[in-house]
Order: C-alpha cells, then sequence, then structure tokens
C-alpha cells in the first residue's frame, strides 16, 4: 500500500466478498456504463453531504476513474471514524488487471475467445444485434459495392462492437467493399492507450492508429470544450479517412443516441431534428459519414458485453482522466442523462415509447405542421393555405 488509506487490486482480490462493501463515487453515466461487480452507486457529492457507511463489521472500498477522488472521499470519512479504505489506481487499475487475467485465461483454452465472440454475434445475438445491424445497412443503402469504409473506433463498447460487426458483413456480403480499422489517439493515456490496443488484440481488430493533440488543445478551452473536442474528431477522423482512400466514415451511435437526440433537439433546442443515418460531409468532398448501428439497442449492447465480460474505456479525455474534472461539460452530460432517466420513466407506463419516438420522425405530416425549413427555406402552412 502507497499509505494506509490506499488499497491494491492484489490486496483487495485477498480479502473474502463478504468481508468488505464496494462503492462507485464517480458519476451516475460512468457508474452505468461500466463498474466493478456488486458495487453500489454513492457519488461523492452524496458522501460529503453525510453519507456514512453501514456499521455491519465490514471494510468500505471507495474507487473513481483513477483513484483521487475516491482517496479524498476516504481520508473525509475516516477523519469522521469509519474504516474506508481508496482502491489505487481506480476503475482503470481493475480493468487492466481484469483484461491482463482474460489475456491470461484465453491463452489456456482450446476455442480462441474472438471465434467465440464472432460466433454469438450470429448465433445467440443474430436477432437482437445481427439482423438490426444489416437492417439498417440495406434499409438505409450505407454500404455500397466498391466502397472503403473507415470504421471509427473509439475503444469503447459501440465502436468495438461495430468493428466485430464490419468484419463479419464483410465474410458473408455479396459484393466487395473494403474496411480500415481506424483509431484516433487524440492524446490518451498510456492506460487508456493499453486498454484499446489489448481490447483489438484480444477480438482480433486489425487497427490502423493514428495520432493527434486533440486533447491538449481543448484542455483550457472554458464553453462547451466537449463539442469543439468532437467536432476536431470528426474532422481529423474525415481527413484521415480521405487520405487513405476511403469514401466513407462509419461511427458508433446506436438506437438510444437517436431517440435521446430527437427529444433534447426539441426539449433543449426548440426544434424537431434527429441523428441521420448517413449525410454528406461539408467540409470534405466525396465523403459520407454512415451510422449502421442505427437500429441496435444500447441495452443489447451492453448485454453482449456482460455475456462475454468485456470491459472497454468510456470517455478517455484529460477531463476525466482526474477525477475531480470528470464532467468538463456538465450540461451537456446532464441534458441526456435526463433524457434518457426520462425516456426510462416513461417506458414504465408504455413498453412502446422507445420505438414511437424514433417512429415519430418517419412519420411527420407536414400537413400538421406549423412551420419547416427544407434546404435552408422557411416553409410555413400559410403558403398553400387558401389553396387546401
Amino acid at each position: 500500500m502507497m499509505d494506509n488509506t490506499e488499497i491494491t487490486i492484489q490486496e483487495l482480490k485477498k480479502w473474502r466478498p463478504d468481508e468488505y462493501h464496494l462503492v462507485d463515487v464517480r458519476d451516475e453515466m460512468s457508474y452505468s456504463y461500466g463498474h466493478l461487480p456488486g458495487a453500489e452507486h454513492i457519488p461523492e457529492q452524496q458522501i460529503l453531504d453525510g453519507w456514512v457507511p453501514e456499521e455491519d463489521g465490514k471494510k468500505t472500498v471507495l474507487y473513481c476513474k483513477k483513484g483521487e477522488t475516491s482517496l479524498e472521499a476516504a481520508a473525509f470519512l475516516r477523519e469522521k471514524g469509519h474504516t474506508v479504505y481508496s482502491l489505487q489506481g481506480g476503475y482503470l487499475a481493475w480493468l487492466m488487471s481484469t483484461m491482463d487475467e482474460e489475456n491470461e485465461k484465453e491463452q489456456e483454452e482450446e476455442t480462441p475467445f474472438y471465434l467465440e465472440v464472432e460466433q454469438s454475434i450470429r448465433k445467440r445475438f443474430k436477432k437482437k444485434i445481427w439482423c438490426r445491424f444489416t437492417k439498417a445497412i440495406n434499409d438505409y443503402e450505407l454500404v455500397k459495392e466498391g466502397d472503403k469504409i473507415a470504421v471509427c473506433i473509439s475503444g469503447g463498447k459501440d465502436s468495438m462492437l461495430m468493428a466485430k460487426l464490419f468484419q463479419e458483413l464483410k465474410r458473408h456480403h455479396k459484393f466487395p467493399f473494403e474496411v480500415v480499422l481506424l483509431v484516433m489517439d487524440p492524446g490518451y493515456s498510456a492506460e487508456n492507450r493499453s486498454i484499446i490496443e489489448s481490447n483489438a488484440q484480444m477480438l482480433q481488430i486489425p487497427i490502423t492508429v493514428f495520432e493527434t493533440n486533440i486533447f491538449d488543445s481543448v484542455y483550457r478551452v472554458e464553453n462547451n470544450p466537449c463539442y469543439l473536442c468532437a467536432r476536431m474528431r470528426r474532422g481529423h477522423l474525415y481527413n484521415q479517412a480521405k487520405q487513405l482512400g476511403c469514401n466513407k466514415i462509419a461511427l458508433g451511435h446506436h438506437f438510444d443516441d437517436v431517440i435521446e437526440t430527437i427529444l433534447m433537439s426539441m426539449i433543449y433546442g426548440g426544434q424537431v431534428e434527429t441523428m441521420m443515418p448517413k449525410l454528406h460531409s461539408a467540409n470534405f468532398e466525396g465523403m459520407q459519414l454512415i451510422r449502421p448501428m442505427y437500429l441496435i439497442r444500447e441495452a443489447d449492447i451492453k448485454h453482449w458485453c456482460r455475456y462475454h465480460d468485456l470491459q472497454f474505456i468510456q470517455c478517455a479525455c484529460h477531463f476525466t482522466d482526474t477525477c475531480t474534472t470528470c464532467n468538463p461539460d456538465e450540461r451537456t452530460v446532464s441534458k441526456r442523462m435526463v433524457i434518457k432517466q426520462l425516456i426510462a420513466k416513461l417506458a414504465e407506463e408504455n413498453p412502446q415509447i422507445e420505438k414511437n419516438i424514433f417512429r415519430s420522425v418517419e412519420n411527420i405530416n407536414l400537413n400538421k405542421i406549423i412551420s419547416y425549413q427544407l434546404n435552408h427555406e422557411t416553409h410555413s402552412f400559410l403558403d398553400d393555405y387558401q389553396n387546401s
């Protein structure tokens, strides 16, 4: 141990599960994305506001992303007389330890792990993932003969699954097309870069990596750094893809992203817009952006991850490398989380709510719209009112 407040992954593994409580002090979105098995979610602010561990004789182990905020929270609780520890290295340390164990396990198994993953896509997850992937490809005409597609991999669950789906599509599709499994390193920490590369190796995804300094460029930007980072990332991806001879880039946005965007545009933007399944690049002539996971539910992606015990990074920027600045743009994060919670609440009363939100942008009746824009021109219902 570095001091008597910190505990390492190796030391924690020596304890029996019934000897301690695990507490995740990160934000709700990070916790929902992935957490240590059995961990309870108690955000840091809730601890500072007065939360205390159960007095049941068990030790309490706090963790955050890299072990910094949890160390402060553990010291805070220790001053109040509680037996509390902070997990050294946090979630990232546990993630890397878990991946090392998986790699060792795979070497001992007769059937390579990546083959099991590919088989599950064809069989167990055929209906919920594979068929919805191919339906989007066909319905929205996302892949054409002769395409060269840069499949953009951030290292998260969505893009990693998308890479496996494209590998499967290439094996079985009726016409020839090419893919480049493209990873942009915008300034990842050594730990996050290692996790991405280890996952790619374990899943047999032959990635092409190029580096930029985007994180450094936006780190000191005060207003909407996440928005600027996303714009810069996309520009670099377009540029690199074009240099590699690609005519399309593929992003891993899924069904939940789409319906959340619809509600966010209405509630916060005062307009009806959606995330389109494909669009032409405004700045890179001849390039298109496609979203082949458009019809896949996030819950099914998470199920696929849990089934194979896969662990991926979430956001790996400098803002989240230090736990004290986990939410650089809390307005954006909280808005999306509010929308997620709203949809979940509505779904309790109406299980069709997600589908209905999606269908709302498929079934727009222009005869019952006050005004709308088409090709940057505004049209009003009054334009043809006298003739109706």
